[in-house]
């Protein structure tokens, strides 16, 4: 797997995330390693509405990236 820079990372969330939530929500995992139940705790969401946040945009994330 290719390792991927925190301010690349960063980067792309903020130029193609336009939910201020879900950029943190993103941010939160990939950079800063927060588990589901982690961050489900940190924005008062359940750990399955998390997860759909991170499904929904990780491929744009990643699409992005290569």
């Amino acid at each position: 797997m290719k390792e991927y820079s925190n301010s690349q990372i960063s980067q792309i969330i903020d130029e193609y995330i336009h939910n201020a939530l879900y950029r943190d929500i993103l941010k939160s995992r990939y950079i800063d390693g927060l588990t589901y139940d982690a961050l489900a705790g940190k924005y008062d969401r359940t750990p399955r509405q998390i997860s759909n946040i991170i499904y929904k945009n990780e491929k744009i994330i990643f699409d992005k990236l290569q």
